[in-house]
This record gives C-alpha cells, structure tokens and sequence, in this order.
C-alpha cells in the first residue's frame, strides 16, 4: 500500500512545495491550510502520516496532534516548528509526535524524517501481526495431548496464564517446555509485551550476567558501550530463564533479589533499576538434588516453583502419540507447501511402537524426514528414520489401539489451509479410534475410555461431537 501523507500549514506555498517533494517520491500527497481542515480532512480519509506546521492559527498543530493521537492513534505526526521553538517540539514528542523538522527545513531533511516515521511504523505493524500470530498459534485449543496427564497440565496452564505467579517448568529434553511457556505468556494479560528467552547454559557466569542484568561502559574487556540486560528488554513483559538448572551459584543469587525486589544493578554499575517482569523458568534437572548437593540454592528453588508444571516424557502417554502425528503430518506439510501425507500400517506401527527418547521434538523431526522423503502420498517404513525401521513388524497388538486410523483415513484437502487440514486429519483418526474401541468393548464406554486413557465424560463429549451412537456396537 502506497503510504498517504497529510500537509497541514497555513502558507499554501509551503504545503504545495512538500506535497510536490513527497508526492515525486511516490506517496500520496494531500495538503490542506488549517487545522480544522485537517480534522475534517481525517474524519473522510485516515492517512499513515500527517505533517503539521506548529503555528497554524486558531487551531495549533498541538491541537492537531492532540486530535489524531486521540482519533487515529494508528496515524504518525510530524511537527514543522519554528526557530527558536524547541522546547515546544519537545512537548510535542511527549504528548506523541513521532519526529519534528524544523523550519525552515531542507528538504533531504525531510525526506528523511519521513522515510523513519514510515519505517518504524512499518515495524511496528509487523511486530504486533508477528504477536498476534503467536498468540493465535499458541491458543490452548492448539495444545496438543489427549491423556489424562496432559489434560491436567493443559487446566493448571489455564488457571496460571492470567496470573504472575512465577511457574516452573520441569521436563525432559523435547518434551515441550518452551511450549508451555509460550502458552502461558500469550494467554496472559502481559501478550502484547516482549516474551525474552535466557538459555542460562549457553554462557559462563560473566557472559550470563551481562546478558541477563546488561552492562554499563567499561565494566569488563570488549564493554565499549552500555547495554541493556534481558530483564529490562523484558519490562511489562516475561522472562522465561531456560536451563535454570545450570545457573552458576552466583548468578542465583542475583536472580534471588531481583525476585524479591523487582529491581537490579548492571554489571559495572551502581544504578537501581526497577522491573516489572514476570519469571518463568524451565529445566530437565532434578532440582531437590541438586539443593541437596549445595549446586543450587534452596530459597530460590522455593521462588521458583510457585507454580510447578511437569512435562511426562512420551513413553509415559503413547495415546498422545496419534494426535501428535496428525498434527506433525498436517504442519510438515504446510511447510513445505505440500498436501498431507498419509502413513502405512508398517510405518504406523513403528511410530507407534517406538519409546521416543528425544519426546516430542525427535517425533516432530521424524515426521518432518519422513514427508521429505516418501515418493508418494503414502510415508512407507523405508522413509522413517533408521532407529524407527525395526519396529516396523510389531505385533498389533502391542502398540496402541487405532494405529492404522490414521493410514486409512489421514487424506486432507490439499486445498485447504494448514489449520482446517490439521483439524481434518485429527477428526478422521478421533472417530475412528474411538469406533474401534467401542467395538472392542461391545459399546461399553467405561471400559473404552479407560482403554484410551481418556476420563468417561470426556469420551462421552467426543460421542456426541461425532454424532456416535455407543449403543449400535453393543450388538
């Protein structure tokens, strides 16, 4: 979209001469002679920038800016000011103006003023649709996990969402910790602020310092500047320190205070500076025993864990596995611009039958390698990963109920979007799944959903979603 400028300045000549200058630059160029031309002007037509002389008449350019920051918040304002009028200007940027020029101004002047008030609002806007989609991505209906202990995860990541209690995270690698901190920061009231993560194993107590509580000039070999640390990049925001587990003793004891006081000095400085951040922290280490071997502190573990949340490895719920290759299937394939792949009853099994070390990320990269490389619509045993083959002859009966649904059923529209296509495939695998347990049970739904892994009523909501009458399998 061609970006539309407004000229606001009651010397015709002036607003003619900068509409001649942008408009040769490609924008669409207006200019009007006072500022209530200008109001009525925004009222028809909302532009992306409105140019204001500061001396307009009985309207003022500040009387403009008020009105536009008021009426159009989306529309940046530029101040023309006299010499000598500083002071003004910067009054005007309190009060919102993106940029001031003053006159008399050249017109390279200008054209650069203008050039960075449209590129920042360029970024602007693509980092609020970059949030927007996080948070569309990271909904809780996208969580992914049928079993019992998933869903008891999903209800406490719920409750603990709108709060800013302070959550831990605990699982094995792969399992999805970041996942869950990313639901519990999009859902939260804190979603339109930076979500910032510290992977505290990646650097040395120095360096992890630095990067958490920023530096001041001079405070170590290479500081040839001042920096911000990640707690104030992430002010209004969260914080999710990763790997807490590894946190060198002196830095915990740091992150203890800032905790309790909500503030922190940079390295090198002997500045205050106040937060407001909410924590989150992740680790794959058993934290009682490191307290108990004196590597980690016992009054931060007690900070910490205000909220625990604890990721079951996939060996433990293999009636999530399903589900998950549904939805790994559907977004491999959106990736690569691809129809979904369907899996064949040998390769199935051998998903199905696989112990998952790496959790989900090595079942996700699985799947990925898969549809990379089967030839046709179908993902054939050759074309999963080598330790994955030789589970491709299990018995059956081995592995969970339902593994071939997905082989038979699994055949979205390659028309259709990733998100309808996703659903698609998992609501072919769910009616089938649960027919071919209700059939096992002769219609007994107790005994089908314990089989699943499922709570009866949960089951008995899936029926009637599905329209499944439990009573025709008890024939």
């Amino acid at each position: 979209m061609t970006p539309s400028i407004l000229v606001v300045d009651d010397e015709r000549t002036i607003g003619l001469a900068v509409q001649r200058l942008l408009g040769g630059r490609g924008y669409q160029v207006q200019a009007v002679q006072s500022g209530e031309a200008a109001i009525a002007q925004l009222r028809a037509e909302p532009v992306h920038v409105v140019i204001t002389d500061l001396n307009l008449g009985q309207m003022s350019g500040m009387d403009v800016l008020r009105w536009v920051r008021e009426h159009a918040p989306d529309t940046a304002v530029i101040m023309i000011t006299a010499y000598g009028s500083e002071k003004i200007a910067v009054e005007a940027m309190k009060l919102g103006a993106a940029d001031y020029v003053p006159k008399p101004f050249d017109n390279d002047e200008l054209e650069l003023v203008v050039d960075r008030v449209l590129e920042g609002m360029s970024l602007r806007r693509d980092l609020r649709l970059f949030r927007e989609q996080a948070a569309d991505a990271y909904r809780f209906e996208n969580l992914i996990g049928q079993s019992p202990a998933m869903q008891r995860m999903f209800d406490v990541i719920r409750k603990a969402a709108p709060t800013d209690l302070t959550v831990l995270i605990r699982g094995p690698s792969g399992t999805g910790k970041e996942l869950v901190a990313n639901a519990l920061h999009y859902n939260s009231p804190r979603r339109g602020r930076p979500l910032i993560k510290v992977n505290c194993a990646a650097f040395s107590r120095e360096l992890v310092e630095s990067e958490l509580f920023g530096h001041e000039r001079g405070a170590f070999t290479g500081a040839i500047s001042a920096r911000e640390g990640k707690f104030e990049i992430a002010d209004g925001g969260t914080l999710l320190l990763d790997e807490i587990g590894d946190m060198p003793l002196e830095t915990q004891a740091k992150i203890l205070r800032v905790l309790q006081e909500r503030e922190l000095e940079r390295v090198g400085g002997n500045r205050t500076i106040k937060v407001d951040v909410r924590i989150l922290a992740a680790t794959n280490q058993d934290l009682e025993s490191r307290v108990q071997q004196g590597q980690f502190r016992q009054d931060l573990f007690y900070r910490l864990n205000v909220i625990p949340i604890v990721i079951p490895p996939l060996r433990e719920r293999r009636e999530d596995v399903p589900p998950l290759i549904a939805h790994f299937l559907a977004a491999a394939a959106a990736r690569l611009g691809r129809a979904p792949k369907s899996v064949a009853p040998d390769a199935y099994r051998a998903l199905l039958a696989h112990d998952w070390p790496g959790n989900v990320r090595e079942l996700e990269h699985g799947i990925e390698q898969a549809t990379v490389l089967a030839g046709g619509d179908e993902i054939q045993l050759d074309d999963l990963p080598a330790e994955l083959r030789a589970r491709g002859g299990a018995d059956p009966a081995s592995a969970p109920t339902g593994q071939t649904a997905l082989a038979a059923s699994a055949s979205p529209d390659p028309a259709g979007g990733f998100k309808e296509s996703k659903q698609r495939v998992i609501e072919q695998f769910e009616r089938r799944f649960i027919a071919e347990a209700l059939a096992r049970h002769r219609g007994n739904i107790s005994k089908a959903a314990e089989e699943m892994g499922m709570y009866r009523q949960h089951l008995q909501v899936k029926l009637a979603e599905y329209g499944i009458d439990a009573g025709t399998f008890r024939k």
